[in-house]
């Protein structure tokens, strides 16, 4: 147990806490409520077709999706099982592995993304980059990439979502 003294956020801290708080979840609400109302899916589900639709083939082992996802294998397990519900998604047993399995996506899925991302697109533009200078977009991408960096350990023993 931690017995040190709490060190508080300073007021200048706790502004920028709060800010980026009230950002991020504004932010993921709005690109949420863009996927559904324009393809009925969540924003995690989009992010999953995308990556997919990146990966060679379109498909991915279920460990290396969550990992690059960065969600539980739980999560990414029902996720997958409403996208294969929908058609866009279906998975595939790994023929080295017979405990792991490829979530693959289908043609159906590449069409949806196709039509959908215009619109997300758009959203995230609307949303983000149109507010900000170049150099404020740089500054936000060096510090984003501070933070994930600081977050994601290296170490096996580090306790990260897509190995729980």
């Amino acid at each position: 147990m931690n017995t040190a003294p709490a060190r508080w956020l300073s007021d200048d801290e706790q502004r920028i806490w709060r800010s980026y708080l009230h950002a991020t979840t504004l932010l993921e609400d709005h690109l949420d409520r863009q996927l559904q109302r324009d393809a009925g899916m969540p924003h995690i589900y989009y992010g999953l077709l995308v990556a997919l639709a990146e990966a060679p083939q379109r498909r991915l082992r279920m460990t290396e999706l969550a990992m690059q996802s960065k969600i539980t294998r739980s999560r990414l397990s029902h996720a997958i099982a409403r996208l294969e519900k929908n058609g866009w998604v279906r998975r595939e047993d790994c023929p080295s592995d017979k405990r792991g399995q490829f979530a693959v996506l289908t043609d159906a899925g590449a069409e949806v993304l196709a039509r959908t991302a215009p619109g997300h697109v758009a959203a995230v533009r609307q949303a983000l980059f149109e507010r900000l200078s170049p150099e404020q977009q740089k500054a936000l991408g060096e510090i984003m990439q501070i933070v994930a960096e600081g977050l994601q350990p290296g170490d096996a023993g580090a306790d990260l979502p897509w190995l729980r």
